[in-house]
This record gives C-alpha cells, sequence and structure tokens, in this order.
C-alpha cells in the first residue's frame, strides 16, 4: 500500500467491514454523476460518489451510515459498473475507501478498470451473493477477509467461494496489475533499452 492507502504491488487479500448495496444494473453515472467528471485530477471524488442517490435517499444511503464508515468491501449484484466506460467510477469507489468488490457480475469495462487500478472484482452466484449480503447487513461491523489467490470470502466460521479468472487473479496476487510499478522495477533494463535507441540518442 502507498502512504494514501492505494495499493501497489501484489494484492494477496483485502480485509475489512463490507457495504451492501444491493440492485442490478448499477451504472457509472450513479457511481459518479457525469458533472463530476471535469475534474482534472481525480482528487475529490470519494465525496461525490453516488451523490444523486445519497441525496435522494437524504442520509440513509448505505454510504452515509456510520456503520460502514471505512469500509474496504462493497457487495453489489448483477450487471455492475454498466452504462459509460469512465475510469472516473473505480477511482471514486476507492477514493471513498473500497478496495475489493465483490458481485454477481460486472459490466466489462468496469472490470478492467478496476483491474488497472488494483481493485479486484470477483463474483458470486445469486443464491450465494444474496446470502452474503444478507450476512453483511446483519453484521455491520463483522470483519470480511476476501482471498483473492484462494477466490474466496471468509467472515468468521462463515466461508463463501468465488469466482476469478485465472488472468486477473494471477495479475492481482503478482502485482502485474501495477503498470508504474513495473516499469519502476525494471528501471535499469529501461535505461539500457533507450541508451540503445538511435532515434533518441541522435543516430
Amino acid at each position: 500500500m502507498t502512504s494514501s492507502g492505494f495499493p501497489i504491488g501484489p494484492i494477496p487479500s483485502v480485509e475489512g467491514r463490507a457495504v451492501v448495496l444491493a440492485g442490478d444494473d448499477i451504472d457509472t453515472d450513479r457511481i459518479i454523476p457525469a458533472r463530476f467528471l471535469k475534474c482534472v485530477t481525480f482528487e475529490g471524488l470519494g465525496e461525490q460518489v453516488f451523490a444523486d442517490d445519497r441525496s435522494e435517499l437524504g442520509g440513509s444511503h448505505p454510504f452515509d451510515r456510520p456503520e460502514h464508515s471505512g469500509a474496504r468491501l462493497l457487495l453489489v449484484n448483477r450487471n455492475f459498473g454498466c452504462g459509460s466506460s469512465r475510469e472516473h467510477a473505480p477511482q471514486a469507489l476507492m477514493r471513498w475507501g473500497l478496495r475489493a468488490v465483490i458481485g454477481e457480475s460486472f459490466a466489462e469495462i468496469f472490470h478492467g478498470n478496476g483491474l488497472a487500478l488494483g481493485l479486484p472484482c470477483l463474483t458470486s452466484g445469486h443464491e450465494q451473493m444474496l446470502a452474503i449480503q444478507a450476512h453483511a447487513s446483519s453484521h455491520p461491523t463483522a470483519s470480511f477477509v476476501l482471498d483473492v489467490q484462494a477466490a474466496e470470502l471468509r467472515c468468521g466460521d462463515q466461508v463463501w467461494a468465488l469466482e476469478l479468472a485465472p488472468g486477473p487473479r494471477q495479475m492481482l496476487t503478482t502485482g502485474q496489475w501495477d503498470a508504474t510499478g513495473q516499469l519502476l522495477a525494471n528501471d535499469d533494463a529501461l535505461v539500457a533499452t533507450v541508451a540503445r535507441l538511435p532515434y533518441l540518442n541522435g543516430f
């Protein structure tokens, strides 16, 4: 983890409390409304995540409930992150404090954007997902452990098997998702390559 709490390198597991966001087809415009996309950087997006939904519910939205403050896992349902391809959606979720999402299914681009940021998105069958959400709702202060390598979620003596494709699993657990980290780790090789490139050395 960085000093800001953002992940770097391998992500073998994520531990913390969970927040339930029930409902299918929650799109990226609900996650972070379009008017907040004018920002030059992603700073401050966490404060605006689900801004319209939270305003409509007048403080009763799951992200506004005090027991969910500091939650690190988000539990969702079908087709989460559909709609536009904006990277701002997983950025906003991470800047609110989330470090993993577990759901029945994800929009493909949202899943890819999450992977590029080190935000694991694992899936579960419908009935099991409802059971996980029910457990989290009835135990709001319980600590969950998401084992990314094993694709498994644990809470006390409860264990749920999840799904994660081999490619994303390898990227997350080895740190290959972290493109910047990969570049920094291979700095000597990059410098040597640059020195050999004629168009960068006046030849």
